[in-house]
Parts: structure tokens; sequence; C-alpha cells
């Protein structure tokens, strides 16, 4: 979270820049706290996505970045939540990138845009996901 621009974020005629997950009030990583509506990993593909582009997207985000970030939360989407590690991928991977965040800064859980208290699916949120850092109040 410093100003000072490395290589690696620096975007090239190859690699769109990197987005950003991390929340610079909180100082923590900002993660969906459910899967969205459209959520990748949803059964039933409702992405539509080509035959043999999840694992692909999956492999790519386990060696590269170690997360995927919810494409409702992309800048192209307009939404109003900023970027955000994809729930879906979270509960079913758990890389050294993502291990690293939570031992140091820790989750902060972001509602999916555009849902309410009531989820698409019919189902409530639910607690305790384990993914949260520290308790508000408390030392990190």
């Amino acid at each position: 979270m410093d100003s000072m621009s490395h290589p690696a974020d620096e975007p090239d005629a190859d690699r769109p820049p990197r987005l950003n997950v991390g929340d610079p009030e909180l100082g923590k990583t900002r993660l969906l706290a459910y899967e969205c509506a459209t959520c990748i990993f949803k059964p039933g593909n409702p992405m539509h996505l080509e035959p043999g582009r999840l694992k692909q997207m999956v492999t790519t985000a386990r060696g590269d970045a170690g997360y995927i970030i919810c494409h409702s939360t992309l800048p192209y989407a307009g939404s109003p939540v900023p970027t955000a590690v994809c729930r879906g991928f979270f509960d079913r991977y758990r890389t050294w990138q993502l291990q690293v965040m939570e031992r140091l800064w820790g989750f902060v859980e972001v509602e999916p845009p555009g849902q309410d208290a009531d989820r698409i699916d019919g189902t409530l949120p639910t607690g305790g996901s384990g993914a949260g850092g520290a308790e508000p109040g408390s030392a990190p």
C-alpha cells in the first residue's frame, strides 16, 4: 500500500495493470461475504463460460496472483463495491498467497454488488466463515 511503483505492477502491451483487492483504510483484503449471484463456481455455469475456461482461470490464479477477483466487482461491471476476492475461489482453494494475506492483514468481508440481505438464491448469508481477521477493536 505504498506509493512506489514496482515493475511487476506496471502495465505493458501483454498485461493490463494489476487490480487491488486491499482496503487502504482498514489495511485488510476485501473478500466477498458469499458468492455473487452469477459466481463462476455456481452449478449451471451462470456466466456461460466456454468449456475449459474455468479450469484455465483456476490454474492461472493458483500459479500467479493466488486468487480470482469476483467478476461483479471488476471495473467494467460498474459496481459500487471495489474489487474483492471471489468467494467461490476462496472457499475452494487455499493458495499460499491467500494464506499470507490472511495471516498478515486478515480479510474484511463485503457484500456482493446488487444484493440485499435476502440473497438471490433465497438463502441468508452465513456468518463465521473462518476468513475474517482479528475481531473489531482487537490487535492484528
